[in-house]
């Protein structure tokens, strides 16, 4: 498991919109991404309207994204969902699946969707990454959301012409 990601941003005081949508299924895993993630966006976009959305499991994460997006056009959708591997391949293609649609969706809609649903191959695992205080990828989340927040603006501000906005 990577240690090295992207530096901490800088808070974001504008008002943004901000979807998550989260998992029930392995809800004790997945309520720890949300509630770390949430408890990073209140420091880090304490202006923010943040709505959570919750579906049964991480098939039924993309459907609901998709509609959120076409609907409420928030600045960011964060997706949050625990697959555990069993003795099939069902959860590899269920990852697989929702990866791809949540990528297409990005694209599709120029929106940053930020990809937590964590496929894991055991339970320790999943503890380890939704409920650890040294590494939450909930709060991994929920800074690459505001980074991709701060970037979209810029790009935005530099595309209509407003430098004075680009540095900001």
């Amino acid at each position: 498991m990577s240690q090295y990601g992207p530096s901490r941003p800088l808070p974001v005081q504008d008002r943004v919109s901000i979807a998550i949508v989260a998992s029930l299924y392995n809800n004790q895993f997945v309520q720890g991404l949300l509630d770390a993630g949430r408890e990073e966006l209140e420091e880090l976009a304490p202006n923010a309207v943040i709505t959570v959305y919750r579906v049964p499991g991480a098939f039924e994460i993309p459907v609901c994204a998709e509609l959120v997006i076409k609907n409420t056009k928030p600045d960011v959708v964060i997706a949050f969902g625990v697959i555990i591997r069993g003795s099939t391949e069902h959860a590899d293609l269920v990852g697989a699946s929702v990866t791809d649609a949540l990528q297409q969706m990005a694209v599709r809609h120029t929106v940053p969707v930020i990809h937590e649903v964590l496929l894991v191959s055991s339970e320790e695992q999943a503890e380890e990454r939704c409920l650890g205080v040294k590494i939450n990828r909930g709060t991994e989340a929920a800074q690459v959301a505001v980074n991709m927040i701060a970037l979209f603006r810029k790009m935005r501000a530099s595309f209509a012409g407003k430098p004075e906005l680009e540095a900001a």
